[in-house]
């Protein structure tokens, strides 16, 4: 028996997961190495008490809170909450800070209000230019922080500014975006693995 034949919108929506998983598997077979770097600076982090702040612009603000939603609040098992804080999250500090300083420092001012020595920034970007992202990321390191930055195309200025650079091997917002929360949610879980093994289902 034949198999039934694809209509057109049909193979373009299966060319779409196809490609956003050929992508999402190029990065990985890359970035095993990176994506390590950076799972034991999280874990290095949470285990000594400190604390994980996120930012980004857009789409990338919102995986920004996502995985700050995943911390504090819980990714696959019981465990205590961890510290992670969005800072896109509060519109009061975002337009006070872009009405008094400008937008290229509403990151920076949040980093320097919450930053501390031995805590992470994580930054996304999907061009690895936007300026207020690389100005918070400036913050961060003057600070000690540690500094992991997910990134699409050729990394962009964000590349060379952190301790560990993801960078999607794509051009297109929407594949990096894709790739970028894959990333962050397995580095949730194995930043789980490692700090809660007794509640591992």
């Amino acid at each position: 028996m034949s198999e039934p034949k694809q209509t057109p919108l049909a193979r373009a929506l299966c060319a779409s997961f196809n490609e956003s998983a050929r992508v999402k598997q190029e990065f990985a077979a890359g970035h095993v190495q990176a994506m390590e770097r950076a799972a034991r600076i999280l874990i290095d982090c949470f285990s000594q008490g400190g604390k994980v702040l996120l930012f980004g612009n857009g789409g990338s603000a919102a995986d920004a809170q996502h995985i700050a939603a995943e911390w504090e609040g819980r990714f696959r098992r019981e465990r205590p909450g961890m510290p992670a804080i969005a800072l896109t999250a509060n519109t009061s500090n975002l337009t006070a800070i872009g009405n008094d300083y400008g937008f290229e420092q509403v990151f920076a001012r949040l980093v320097q209000a919450h930053g501390r020595e031995g805590d992470v920034a994580i930054a996304i970007s999907t061009s690895g230019n936007s300026p207020n992202v690389l100005a918070a990321l400036d913050e961060a390191r003057a600070r000690g922080m540690h500094t992991l930055g997910l990134a699409g195309k050729d990394g962009g200025k964000l590349a060379s500014r952190v301790d560990v650079a993801l960078v999607v091997p794509s051009d297109r917002t929407d594949r990096i975006q894709e790739a970028h929360i894959t990333a962050l949610h397995a580095l949730c879980d194995v930043v789980d693995d490692a700090l809660h093994p007794e509640t591992a289902s």
